[in-house]
């Protein structure tokens, strides 16, 4: 269970990321219903300061000790270079070995790949450093297409918002659906942006700023146990078939038949994280006409079975 989480800070500190970190897991929301986590910002000297990318300095409360029995060890972006601090290394190696949960926000990876963290493993890192990281530490899988990458205990985002997808996603993996759309909400950020493994919807679909098709399509996504085809959302927003499908796809970057489809897989992912419905419940509540379609096109969104993902994500199962 999540409980406490420890932030390592480090000279060269980006304080966007690491306010990401701070805003997830520093906050005290109890009275929405979220527990209250044990936050540590902890760094090589506890009270000497830490200088941020935006030249401020940052005091770090507690030492590296500190993370030696957190069940989260966050690493916020920072200045990648070779050498850094041997004993922020050895802090991130014995909360790996210890079974410890792992999470880098965006060059934050180069840390875990320099402490040997991420050997064997799959990651990513900012699109912009992709390449340096696999160059680098030819040990590592390095993936730059995902948002991010859950390798069991280790999680290493992209860039900047990543993070923030990153870190909702671990606190939907550790606490449940509800909380972390709880804090979500209080961040004013759609819950759904998941992206890592392909386990997890991989490329998200962009909003829409087009007014029409946004009508359109919340008007969709509340009716997805009904028949849908390219010229009856064309005629809801006022449009011909061709001009509807040119548009849609100009706004969102996918077609109206595969937005739907992920629409429908989202909605069953859904219910099969909050309720103990049978997979033809869930397939017919989510659009999909029958548990065998919903199958199919789950695993090919998601990469797991209806099965395999309720066993993991549904608290009840």
């Amino acid at each position: 269970m999540l409980r406490s989480v420890g932030a390592v800070v480090v000279d060269g500190l980006s304080m966007f990321e690491f306010g990401i970190v701070c805003e997830v897991f520093g906050i005290d929301r109890t009275e929405d219903g979220v527990p209250n986590f044990d936050f540590r910002i902890c760094g090589a000297a506890p009270g000497r300061p830490v200088r941020t990318k935006l030249g401020l300095d940052l005091v770090p409360s507690f030492g590296l000790d500190a993370l030696d029995d957190v069940d989260l060890v966050a690493v916020p972006a920072t200045t990648i270079h070779r050498g850094q601090d041997p004993a922020v290394l050895d802090a991130l190696r014995r909360a790996d070995e210890r079974g410890a949960l792992l999470l880098s926000v965006c060059s934050g990876s180069f840390l875990l790949a320099e402490a040997g963290v991420l050997d064997g493993r799959r990651a990513t890192t900012h699109w912009m450093y992709t390449d340096k990281l696999a160059r680098e530490y030819p040990e590592i899988t390095v993936d730059p297409d995902v948002l991010f990458v859950d390798d069991g205990n280790v999680v290493t985002s992209a860039g900047t918002a990543a993070g923030i997808d990153a870190c909702l996603h671990l606190v939907r993996r550790e606490l449940g659906s509800e909380v972390a759309n709880i804090v979500a909400r209080r961040m004013v950020v759609p819950p759904q942006r998941e992206g890592g493994q392909r386990q997890f919807i991989p490329q998200p679909v962009p909003p829409c700023d087009d007014d029409s098709l946004r009508e359109v399509l919340e008007w969709a996504t509340q009716h997805l146990t009904e028949s849908h085809t390219v010229a009856s959302l064309a005629a809801r927003a006022f449009m011909s078939p061709r001009t509807f499908a040119r548009r849609f796809t100009a706004e969102t970057g996918t077609t109206p038949g595969r937005w739907l489809t992920t629409q429908r897989v989202l909605r069953a992912r859904h219910l099969l994280e909050t309720t103990e419905l049978d997979l033809e419940t869930v397939a017919r509540e989510s659009g999909f006409a029958t548990a065998a379609l919903l199958r199919h096109h789950f695993r090919n969104v998601v990469g797991n079975t209806p099965s395999g993902y309720r066993d993991a994500f549904c608290p009840a199962a």
